[in-house]
């Protein structure tokens, strides 16, 4: 709270009580502490009835801000398969929810290319798509190399994307857990940072002040370069968020 953000996001638990408890928070964040909310939501589980279910709740909560996504698939499946209903893609989420004109839709993504999609090209076809149902802005998928968010958003750009691309960030603090992450969603860690986590992986102070400082410099290159903000993952932990936003502000 005492950064003021734009706004920010809660991952979604599909079904369940998982699922209650995403909307209770967003209900808690929005309503009682009054942080402006974005609720995830995602195609897994998704029927039609379901989803205009959940929207017409989530509007009365006061709940303006949707980031739209298809989800991952289950563990030990490499292909997402909706066994629920016909929301296969978060393309067909945005054009549901847009029509019905009561939020903000913000959606996702992949400066190093969906890990679907067989080359940049194909990648950006279908995230024009997916923009041409009714996204607002886009939230990246992490990334450690800048020149890839610049690439891909150039490559938005002649697609005639214009919506605004917000870089997704995540301090690197913890080597092992940054390594799973990276290893599960194909994020490529430049080998020089790679080294000097691992190098001090058993000092998590060590681990700790590298991961920030890397964060510093390539949050500065962004702003430097026209980002028109940024997105931390902070995976509920709001420490280095903190510190980084510190060393940035005067930016």
């Amino acid at each position: 709270m005492k950064l003021s953000p734009s706004f920010i996001s809660v991952t979604y638990g599909a079904g369940g009580t998982t699922q209650d408890t995403s909307f209770d928070l967003v209900d808690y964040l929005q309503n009682k502490v009054g942080l402006c909310t974005a609720a995830h939501y995602t195609c897994v589980s998704a029927t039609r009835e379901r989803v205009l279910k959940d929207m017409e709740y989530l509007h009365s909560k006061n709940i303006d801000n949707l980031v739209l996504l298809r989800g991952d698939p289950p563990k030990g499946e490499n292909k997402f398969v909706n066994h629920a209903g016909d929301f296969q893609h978060a393309s067909d989420l945005v054009r549901l929810v847009m029509d019905q004109g009561l939020f903000n839709i913000g959606a996702a993504g992949y400066p190093e290319v969906h890990p679907e999609s067989s080359n940049p090209d194909d990648d950006i076809k279908y995230l024009k798509y997916k923009v041409d149902q009714g996204v607002d802005f886009i939230i990246t998928q992490l990334f450690f190399d800048n020149s890839d968010y610049y690439k891909f958003v150039d490559r938005a750009r002649k697609a005639g994307i214009t919506i605004p691309i917000i870089p997704g960030i995540m301090p690197a603090t913890n080597f092992n857990q940054v390594k799973r992450f990276t290893d599960m969603i194909g994020v490529t860690i430049p080998s020089d940072f790679v080294t000097k986590l691992k190098k001090h992986k058993d000092k998590p102070s060590k681990t700790y002040d590298i991961g920030v400082e890397f964060a510093i410099d390539q949050c500065e290159d962004l702003l430097h370069n026209g980002a028109p903000g940024l997105h931390f993952y902070t995976l509920n932990k709001s420490r280095a968020t903190v510190d980084i936003y510190s060393a940035i502000r005067m930016l």
